[in-house]
């Protein structure tokens, strides 16, 4: 798939547990789970607000496009 869920990098770098997420915004520690794992086919945009929101970042730094085809990441710049 190419999006990448770095939720779990996210959690980690504001020393957070998944735990205290799903308290934050609502949601199970289960449902935390599988965002960070990937094995969902979408998130609603609430949610991701309230991500963002809990862990003070941007939709960005916990989604991330990379191209199947070369396995890198694909620029902004370079974006339609």
């Amino acid at each position: 798939m190419p999006i990448i869920v770095n939720l779990d990098v996210m959690l980690a770098r504001r020393k957070m547990r998944s735990k205290e997420l799903a308290e934050r915004i609502g949601i199970t520690e289960q449902n935390v789970s599988l965002l960070k794992s990937g094995k969902v086919k979408g998130v609603r945009f609430d949610t991701l607000a309230l991500i963002c929101k809990a862990l003070d970042c941007q939709p960005g730094d916990v989604l991330e496009y990379r191209d199947d085809a070369a396995g890198a990441t694909v620029p902004p710049s370079a974006r339609a």
